[in-house]
Parts: C-alpha cells; structure tokens; sequence
C-alpha cells in the first residue's frame, strides 16, 4: 500500500511541475503576468472605452443625467449639460492617468515596484479607474469649467507631443530608407514611394479646392489651401538642396501629413452654403458620417497611444546601449501623453469652445476654434521638419549665438 502511494504521489507531483512547466511557457502566463507590451494596450483600450463613454454622455446623456440636480448648474440651460459631462469624463480620466503618471514615473528597470504597477494589479486599477469617472460628477461646476479652461493648455502639449513624434517618425523613416543598408537594394521602390506621396498631396490640394474653395468668395478656405500648397514646395525644395541631401520621401509624406491637417480644418468651419460642399454631408447621420465618426475616435486613440511609447524622441541625451533590463519605454511619459490625450479628447468634443453645443450627434471638433487649431498645429509641424533639416547645417558650420 505505502509503494502504491508513493508511486500515485510521485505521477502527482510529476504532472504538476509538466502543469507548471507548460504555464510559464504558455500565452497565459504571459498574458496574466507582468508584461509591458501588453499592459500599453490594456490602457489604450481603457482610454478607447473613456473616449465612447464621452460620446454617450454628450450625446445620449442628457436623459440619464438631467435627475442629478448638481449638474443643473450649468449655464445655458440642459443643452451645457452635453459639454459638461464630457469634460467631468474627461477629467476623470485625466485624473487617473495622472496618478499613473505620479506613480511609474522615473520607471528604469524591469521587476521593480513601479514596474509591477505599471503591467500588473489590473483589478485595483479598475476599481480605481471607476471611481475616476464617478468622482467629476460631485465635483461643482465651476470647478469643471476651470478644469475646461486649463485643458486648452493640455491639448496643446498633446498636439505638440504629437507633431513631434509624427515628424521624427517621417524622418526616422526616411533616414532607414536612405542608409546603407536599403538604398542599392530598394531605390525604385523608394522613389515610387516618393513620387506617389508627393502626387498624393498633389491630388489632396486639387479636391480640397473643389470642395471647399468653390467660389472666389472664399478667400480664407483659398488662403489655408494655397498656403499649404506652399509649405510643401518649400520643404522639398529645402530636402533637396544640395546642401541638405535629404530627398524626396520626407517631404512626401510630410506634405501627405500637411494636407490631411488642412482637411481636418476646413472640415471643422462651421456650417456653411458658400464655401462647404461637404457640411450638408456632415449634418447628416448617414453611414459615411458614422464612419467618419468612427475612424476619427480611433485615430484620437492611435495617436495618443503611437506618441505615449515614442519616449526616445524626446530624450536630450540619447542612450548608447539599452540593458535587458531596463523598460522598453517610458512610463511615465507614456502615462503623461494619455493624461494630456484625456483634455485632448474633451476639446475636441466640444470643438474647444465650452460655450458650443454640438447640435448634431457622430460630429467632433466643428468650429471656428477647431479649425484654427489644426491650421496653427499644420504650420508648427511644418515649421518643425524645417528646422529638423536646416539645424544639423547650423551646428556643422559652427554656428553660435554670440557670434551673431
């Protein structure tokens, strides 16, 4: 009986280090331990969820939320309450990024506390990502239009976080493609790449005239246009230079980059008969408008997520060598990009005007001030990838100010 028992003993405990041996190599145990790769898309889908809520609430929160006396405060009577509880969900997810941000910043190696924090205890942040969105609704009203007044400034660092890493991405890009080790191999494909950017930009230009400068009357939807169609002659004539040796494709796809800022603001004026063909199409909730909707919510996500894990382009001091170690990206920045992205979205919900009310529902960032802020953040950009090319000349001639 006791060899029998030994024998039953030794197959259970040999079953149980195969059960243990298969789990630390299996998808699930990567999925439920710490993983940082994984755990940045868990908060981007967090944020994706704070980014539908917003909707709901602006839209179709009037109904659930007009019992709630303390919201009542809101000035312009229970069309404001749209506005207001998107910025109270707002607010609720700037806070808990925030704390995020407080909690793993300075994160610089792997297994530490704020690492696990970072990849793990999903549970707790649940729990605390629900009271984050319950705690704005008690909070006064005036409280929430100071908040709306500071998350103009947030946006802003978002937007500009965001050229930053777009146009170190085109760069970056256009660098590997121009190395060594691609440039014999890959040149026909790269300068049909080039050709096709530039001709894409090209087309954009020609249709935004079609749909959004029919008449001369239109002199400020013709300026925005022309003026891009400027900035993009500009900044390939100076990737070409013969000083600067940079070709075509960055400029390509900065122009491509270019255009699509300028859509975005004509797109967001105002309802207009004369100079926009398209704004009947947007007051209507048809499926194009529904989709447009859509791609728009998602690309609010992509970008914060694409710019929270791009750290390195923004570190003064470049690290030679990375250890197996150290954390694949920043943490806290990355938190600090979503915390910003959380204004970010409430802006464009409200088309950066606490005082507007979106009169139509599947609409983002229509207004006067939405438009103002692509056109302003399109010039940055460009401004921005002009001195990205012209700065590495300046410092090679020795340039200094007090030489000046």
């Amino acid at each position: 009986m006791e060899t029998e028992g030994g024998g039953e003993a030794r197959i259970t405990v040999r079953h149980t280090g195969r059960y243990a041996e298969f789990m630390e190599e299996s998808c699930c145990s990567k999925f439920m331990g710490p993983n940082p790769s994984l755990a940045r898309f868990v908060y981007g889908l967090i944020f994706l969820a704070t980014n539908l809520l917003a909707w709901a609430v602006r839209d179709y929160g009037r109904t659930a939320l007009s019992d709630l006396k303390r919201l009542k405060g809101c000035k312009g009577a229970r069309d404001c309450l749209g506005t207001e509880g998107v910025l109270r969900i707002s607010f609720g997810c700037f806070i808990f990024f925030f704390t995020m941000f407080l909690t793993t910043v300075g994160s610089r190696k792997l297994n530490e506390p704020r690492d696990s924090w970072h990849c793990g205890w999903w549970p707790a942040k649940i729990i605390l990502w629900i009271a984050t969105m319950t705690l704005p609704f008690v909070v006064p009203s005036a409280f929430i239009h100071l908040y709306g007044e500071i998350a103009h400034f947030g946006a802003g660092i978002f937007l500009v976080i965001q050229l930053i890493s777009v146009v170190s991405f085109i760069t970056w890009l256009n660098d590997c493609c121009y190395s060594e080790r691609y440039a014999n191999r890959c040149r026909l494909q790269f300068l049909i790449l080039s050709v096709a950017a530039y001709f894409t930009s090209i087309l954009g230009i020609v249709l935004m005239y079609i749909w959004y400068a029919p008449k001369p009357s239109c002199k400020l939807n013709i300026f925005f246009i022309t003026w891009t169609l400027v900035l993009i002659q500009v900044m390939t004539f100076i990737s070409v230079h013969s000083m600067i040796k940079a070709g075509f494709l960055a400029p390509g796809l900065m122009g491509m980059y270019l255009v699509f800022m300028c859509w975005c603001a004509v797109r967001s004026e105002p309802r207009t008969e004369i100079c926009n063909k398209k704004a009947d199409d947007a007051t209507k909730s048809d499926w194009l408008t529904i989709t447009s909707f859509v791609i728009a919510l998602l690309a609010i996500v992509i970008a914060t997520f694409s710019a929270g894990v791009d750290s390195r382009s923004f570190q003064f001091k470049k690290k030679q060598t990375q250890s197996e170690d150290d954390v694949p990206y920043g943490y806290g920045f990355f938190h600090f990009v979503f915390a910003m992205g959380a204004m970010y979205f409430g802006m464009l919900f409200i088309g950066w005007n606490m005082h507007h009310t979106m009169k139509n529902r599947w609409t983002m960032d229509v207004g006067w001030t939405s438009t103002w802020v692509r056109i302003v953040n399109e010039w940055l950009a460009a401004c921005f990838y002009i001195w990205m090319l012209v700065v590495p000349l300046i410092w090679k001639n020795g340039w200094r100010p007090e030489s000046t």
